[in-house]
């Protein structure tokens, strides 16, 4: 039996190393690579070891809902790439987002957030949690004076998107991290777009990390999980919620997530040089609008992204001149893309915002999040670029006749 069943120590080490070695503790079998423990409870040497366990006296697993060692892992591996101490795998990226508000808030506190991020997200915040007499006040933008000005005595999380979901705008993640350091709240930020290989909020100053791991994490569109990622005080808080509400995630997923860590760097690089690539080609086709992409010096947080990013990402969204039958037009056309609402797969994904993953919000909170009927959202995947260009080329061309 081998000795080596530590958990591989990745202090001041590389991402990419991190991305492969980090979080793995190897049992007495000396297994190269990560087993999938398959199994939802655990044996006991005795009734003492059984009651010290369940008791927090003596470390080690209970029961999968809260305590799979292939679970354990990812989230090991993820909070280091994150560069935070501790996070806790969720059965989905909105189970994430909604263990955190439930898992920590109380009746009476309140969270300061953007319109301007993923539907499901806003629909949580406006329809669910004011039931829970937890309330949120909406702010249009990133202006920090703007989110400093609704913040109260019990403002606990300022939750915001960087870059949003679907118009890539970027937030100042350092100058929000100050404004909720003020009020002695925390910045949360969903890091679904960039990922740890673009962007790290801690070091930015935010507190908290939200992932919808089914996007890049995974990268190959293939299971559903999210994360939290923060501090270790906070992850044993969710801990606690997660053993009595159960929103876990499966070990099987979260085998998948944790070989998709590890190709996470070299397939965001491709991505960005993709999405870039495709952007800078839209901003001189006929029949286009703006195009939304990080990386364009044309996109109004541009330098700001520049700063806090390595890279544009492989999200971008455009808008068609001829409106929405244009759109809708195009969607229809195309041959390489995928038609569908999921982003951060191998393969190029195209959707109509407005009426998919936003169609839940009400009309008034899409307006002022401006998705508009006109916009398209692409998530450029892997593929060769020059396919990806003639196939957009063709199907604009076949639309809108230019």
């Amino acid at each position: 039996m081998t000795s080596d069943h530590k958990v591989f120590d990745g202090t001041g080490l590389h991402d990419d190393t991190l991305a492969v070695r980090a979080g793995f503790k190897r049992s007495d079998f000396g297994e190269h690579a990560e087993p999938i423990m398959t199994t939802s409870s655990y044996v006991f040497a005795s009734a003492a070891e059984a009651a010290a366990r369940f008791s927090g006296e003596q470390e080690g697993p209970i029961y999968s809902r809260f305590t799979n060692p292939t679970v354990q892992t990812f989230e090991r591996r993820l909070a280091a790439l994150e560069a935070m101490p501790a996070a806790i795998a969720t059965a989905s990226g909105m189970a994430a987002t909604a263990a955190l508000m439930l898992g920590t808030l109380r009746q009476g506190q309140r969270v300061v957030a953007t319109r301007n991020m993923f539907g499901s997200t806003v629909n949580l915040f406006r329809n669910f949690l004011p039931r829970y007499g937890i309330e949120v006040d909406w702010v249009d933008g990133f202006d920090p004076d703007e989110w400093a000005a609704v913040c109260t005595s019990d403002t606990r999380f300022l939750f915001l998107e960087s870059p949003t979901n679907p118009l890539t705008e970027v937030a100042d993640i350092a100058r929000l991290a100050d404004v909720a350091q003020s009020v002695d709240a925390e910045l949360v930020v969903d890091n679904c777009f960039c990922t740890p290989a673009l962007q790290k909020p801690a070091e930015l100053g935010a507190h908290v990390v939200i992932h919808s791991a089914t996007k890049y994490l995974d990268g190959q569109g293939r299971c559903v999980g999210g994360a939290v990622v923060g501090s270790e005080a906070l992850i044993e808080q969710l801990t606690s919620f997660m053993r009595s509400a159960g929103p876990c995630m499966s070990p099987f997923n979260a085998w998948v997530f944790t070989k998709g860590l590890e190709t996470l760097g070299l397939r965001m690089d491709r991505h960005s040089s993709n999405a870039h690539a495709v952007a800078s080609w839209l901003q001189s086709r006929a029949g286009i609008g703006h195009v939304n992409y990080p990386s364009l010096e044309s996109h109004p947080q541009h330098a700001l992204a520049s700063r806090q990013q390595s890279s544009g990402g492989g999200i971008l969204s455009f808008a068609l001149t001829g409106g929405k039958s244009a759109a809708w037009s195009l969607i229809d056309r195309v041959r390489i893309c995928s038609i569908t609402g999921n982003l951060g797969d191998s393969r190029t994904t195209i959707t109509h915002p407005a009426s998919t993953t936003h169609g839940r919000m009400t009309a008034e909170d899409r307006a002022a999040a401006g998705i508009g009927d006109d916009l398209v959202r692409l998530a450029v995947g892997l593929e060769h670029v020059d396919d990806l260009i003639t196939d957009l080329d063709r199907a604009i061309s076949l639309g809108v006749g230019v």
